[in-house]
């Protein structure tokens, strides 16, 4: 037999059957805790009490307690012998009264300032005695009566500042996952020892966890998803299920079906935002020596004072692949950053302070955009704020996002919309004016030139939609037939996707019809006039097609084939 019961326990009650008198009697003769046992022992000094129930049994071990009385083994290390004391004090201290105090709490009026003092006063100290790990009431005062006048000795004015709190410690962290339903007291270090493993934590001398950079970035990534993977709640729940079906009150299939089906939704929806996870590793990375590499390219020109930390400056910088960003360089104390459009080509901050935004100066930025990624009616030269007064900005984000490149005719802006769903310019810019209104007179002027498969003239809606609210469209005025043709990807021939920005100082910005989308009722004999012959299978099964008549397969991503993401977002595409 060990010197100790099996440690690696959750029951925390001793049965009906156990002698407990019987081991205290023999640590009795222990120089160090002896003469305390030998009190619990003696039924006038009133210490025994029979221990409390906690309400954990795992139903193979008793709590943890000695089993046999030593002074100490020889070869014991001072740890062996720390650690014996440490289970037999406790084990005297769960058999003794709790201890008795208690607390009092003086107001005290000075010349008409209040202060207050409070103290705690113990009158029994019971398991305190044996139990040295535990302290209780440090800071007591002296007794006072309501009422009571006195003269103060000392009067002090004391200098503080709040200070954050310290790290977790292994115990604190322990304690947590005790508290949210996660692992045994058996499972426990091995979900933290794959912390560590992992390098998702590092752990000092005192035990206390401190995250690495790919431990917060995976936090960031995972919760910009949407996800919590980092709460406990996921593993919590597992591991409820998995007693309930230790219990029989759930079977092993249905909690495998029901575990695997969370994580494969987790791990697909994972996947097609991976490009979120990867912003996140480039925050926490990029200054992991890729500065001595030139591979981080902070433009350096300053923007605004940070207004999270308020003792910085934002600048405005470029990203290992090149997009442009406005962070914090107190980074990584301060993660304040503004991700700009994934279609800027360059970027330059003005000596122009905008009018609207605070505090203190924010400084307007002058962007080039390239053409073939906006929309439009959009300018590819504009000057803007980023301090968040500016629409434009936050429209081409909305729709070019912040990394990922996207056809301009994809969408249409929100801003640009009127009541009635059709474009409104009023409080645009003059050159964006300008340029939404040669779009929209050229593209209604070939209107009449669009027939369904109906040989019909179609009519032109307005979307309204949420992914494409105010994107208008074909449509055919027969019920019967249900031709569609969004109206940027009508006719390549026209003028619609051929009109130059007035305002660019550079060639004319033209946008090409690389693919369309038509679905008709499987009955419908009719053809259109145009992309007859490998497209008549396509039409009659209705499906989609490439302009050259080529079946697309539905889900797909037409560049090159892979279904987890679309043609915009696919890597393979040049821009």
């Amino acid at each position: 037999a060990g010197f100790i019961s099996y440690p690696r326990t959750e029951t925390d009650f001793f049965s009906e059957n156990t002698d407990l008198q019987s081991i205290v009697q023999d640590q009795s003769q222990h120089p160090l805790w002896g003469s305390y046992a030998q009190r619990l022992l003696d039924s006038q000094e009133n210490l025994w009490r029979q221990p409390s129930s906690g309400g954990h049994d795992d139903k193979a071990h008793p709590p943890i307690h000695p089993t046999k009385y030593l002074e100490g083994e020889r070869g014991w290390s001072a740890d062996h012998v720390r650690l014996y004391e440490l289970v037999t004090r406790h084990f005297l201290a769960c058999v003794s009264q709790p201890a008795v105090g208690y607390e009092t709490t003086a107001s005290v009026d000075i010349a008409g300032e209040i202060f207050s003092a409070s103290g705690l006063m113990i009158t029994a100290r019971n398991y305190l005695e044996v139990y040295c790990f535990e302290s209780w009431g440090s800071s007591t005062i002296p007794n006072f009566e309501v009422g009571q006048q006195f003269i103060p000795t000392r009067l002090m004015l004391d200098m503080g500042i709040t200070r954050p709190p310290p790290l977790l410690s292994e115990a604190d962290l322990i304690s947590l996952m005790d508290q949210a339903g996660i692992g045994t007291d058996a499972t426990m270090h091995d979900h933290i020892k794959k912390l560590l493993d992992r390098c998702y934590v590092t752990k000092d001398a005192n035990t206390r966890f401190t995250p690495t950079n790919l431990g917060e970035a995976l936090v960031m990534g995972y919760d910009s998803m949407g996800y919590e993977l980092w709460k406990p709640y996921l593993r919590a729940m597992m591991e409820r299920d998995m007693k309930a079906v230790s219990e029989g009150t759930k079977t092993k299939v249905q909690v495998l079906e029901t575990s695997l089906h969370q994580m494969k939704e987790c791990f697909l929806d994972a996947k097609l935002h991976k490009e979120k996870l990867l912003i996140a590793m480039e925050l926490f990375f990029e200054r992991s020596n890729l500065s001595n590499e030139g591979h981080q390219h902070p433009v350096g020109e300053i923007v605004r004072l940070c207004p999270v930390c308020n003792n910085s400056n934002m600048v405005l910088k470029t990203k290992p692949d090149g997009k442009f960003m406005v962070g914090c360089l107190k980074f990584p104390q301060c993660r304040n950053a503004v991700w700009l459009p994934g279609a800027i080509s360059e970027a330059s901050v003005t000596t122009q302070p905008c009018a609207s935004c605070g505090p203190g100066p924010v400084y307007r930025i002058h962007f080039k955009f390239r053409r073939a990624e906006i929309p439009p009616q959009y300018c590819s030269d504009y000057t803007g704020c980023v301090g968040g007064c500016d629409q434009i900005i936050q429209e081409l984000i909305e729709i070019c996002g912040t990394g990922v490149h996207r056809p301009a005719g994809n969408h249409g802006p929100a801003a640009f919309r009127g009541s009635c769903g059709t474009a409104s310019h009023q409080e645009l810019p003059e050159h964006y004016r300008r340029t939404a209104e040669q779009t929209l007179r050229v593209s209604s002027n070939s209107t009449e030139d669009i027939k369904c498969h109906c040989q019909a003239a179609c009519i032109l809606l307005t979307a309204n939609t949420e992914n494409n609210r105010g994107r208008r469209f074909f449509r055919c005025q027969s019920s019967n037939c249900d031709f569609f043709m969004w109206e940027d990807a009508a006719c390549p021939q026209s003028n619609i996707f051929e009109t130059q920005n007035i305002n660019s100082s550079g060639p004319a910005s033209r946008s090409r019809l690389s693919s369309w989308s038509c679905r008709r009722p499987a009955g419908n004999s009719h053809r259109s006039r145009s992309y007859r012959g490998r497209r008549a299978r396509a039409d009659r099964e209705g499906g989609f097609v490439r302009v050259t008549g080529e079946t697309m397969t539905s889900g797909n991503c037409y560049v090159c084939g892979d279904s987890s993401h679309w043609a915009n977002d696919c890597p393979n595409r040049h821009p």
